[in-house]
């Protein structure tokens, strides 16, 4: 969980390159429109009329000596009732603000449950070399895994106000920050949850400094859970173990496994840029600069990213995962253009050269939600487990400016209290 995975400044040829073939093109293509506006021609009856174009000058002769008779007859045109065009209503109404296109287009959803082969490692989609046995000797002789005394003094006043949840149909997108990056999302009438992790601890971490800020028992149905890595503090067994067993899973390429061996028998696993669907809402799996490891022999085994959860009437939010900040930003919001939310991690970021290539800190979180083109962004990944040397409060207090300092609205940082919940408008 504190391990580096990618460089951010300086990207191999790997980290550029984009895993689904796109197109040699520097703009996308446009948008074909149908014709709607201009009614049909009147049908003339066939008539066979010389193609003057046909003839070269050359050869044409003087019109003035060719005799009349040869000049064949005017057509005669039935007598038809043609339209006033300004009387045809157009037959699609204009709208009112023009719409990017994705792109690339976005892939045509999988089927949920699909049973695929995978690679036997996904070491190639590091955007940055694993920490060597250098980084592991500076880390041993220097490097700070909690915070001082001082840095943990303001546990007590790290935000914690849990709610009930609001109140959804099918038309409200919502949602609701348990801790960490566990979310309560309410979307196109189903309830998603992101990363659950409803355990007091986790291996390798103290106990949790902020409680959960929604019960289980106060859990509506769950009716989906997407998974971003493999990490204990995002794919906790404990909670899991808490869901039916027919609770449909949406997972990175190679965690498949993971999930049947417990039982679980719905679970679709999707390649970077892939998409399924479950009653209309749809889900993209999207790259992120991190990686995965669960045991002492799986690292990269499988893979890692974030999610587009797409609502059926547009409106999306971007759930981050675990990521450091990169190239993966711009070519998302490029791809999902006019995403509402953007839940962002802000902590786990001390020692920078450390962590600076798994996990974005609080002004690398902000410049991340103008790449993606959000309208709205929200913190995440901090004030719950005590993970890297910053001081617990110091995430907010730094967003908080870099935001301001970005001149973005500040009724568009909804940075919630433990337990919060917010409804898009």
């Amino acid at each position: 969980m504190t391990q580096q995975s990618e460089s951010t400044t300086s990207p191999t040829a790997r980290d550029t390159a984009d895993p689904v073939a796109v197109p040699s093109v520097d703009t996308p293509a446009a948008v074909a429109v149908p014709s709607v506006d201009t009614p049909a021609a009147v049908a003339v009856p066939s008539v066979d009329i010389p193609d003057l174009a046909a003839v070269p000058s050359v050869d044409t002769p003087d019109l003035a000596a060719v005799p009349s008779v040869d000049t064949p007859a005017p057509v005669a045109v039935p007598s038809v009732d043609i339209p006033d065009l300004a009387a045809v209503p157009p037959a699609v109404p204009p709208l009112a603000e023009p719409v990017e296109p994705a792109f690339p287009p976005l892939a045509e959803p999988r089927p949920p449950g699909e049973r695929r082969v995978w690679p036997r490692t996904f070491h190639d989609r590091l955007t940055a070399p694993l920490p060597g046995i250098k980084a592991l000797a500076r880390f041993a002789r220097e490097g700070a895994v909690r915070p001082g005394k001082e840095g943990l003094a303001d546990i007590r006043r790290l935000p914690y106000e849990p709610g009930p949840l609001p109140r959804v149909d099918t038309r409200t997108v919502a949602v609701t920050w348990a801790g960490h990056a566990s979310w309560v999302v309410r979307i196109g009438g189903l309830t998603v949850l992101t990363d659950p992790v409803w355990s007091r601890r986790i291996l390798g971490t103290p106990a949790r400094i902020t409680p959960v800020g929604v019960p289980w028992s106060a859990l509506p149905r769950v009716d989906a859970v997407v998974i971003s890595h493999n990490h204990y503090d995002h794919l906790d067994a404990p909670t899991l173990r808490r869901l039916p067993r027919e609770t449909p899973v949406f997972v990175p390429a190679g965690l498949g496994r993971w999930f049947r061996r417990r039982r679980f028998t719905t679970v679709t696993e999707l390649d970077w840029w892939e998409a399924s669907e479950l009653d209309g809402v749809r889900f993209d799996f999207v790259p992120a600069h991190h990686w995965s490891k669960r045991t002492l022999t799986d690292t990269c085994r499988s893979l890692w990213g974030g999610w587009v959860l797409t609502a059926p009437d547009g409106r999306r939010v971007y759930f981050a995962g675990d990521t450091a900040y990169g190239h993966w930003f711009s070519r998302i919001g490029r791809r999902f253009p006019g995403i509402d939310l953007a839940l962002l991690p802000i902590g786990a970021y001390d020692p920078r050269w450390w962590l600076s290539d798994v996990h974005c800190d609080p002004e690398e979180a902000v410049r991340a939600a103008q790449d993606l083109g959000a309208r709205r962004m929200a913190p995440m990944h901090w004030a719950t487990f005590v993970l890297s040397a910053e001081p617990v409060l110091e995430p907010l207090t730094r967003v908080r400016t870099a935001w301001k300092k970005a001149g973005l609205d500040r009724a568009d940082l909804w940075d919630l209290p433990v337990g919060g919940s917010r409804v898009l408008p």
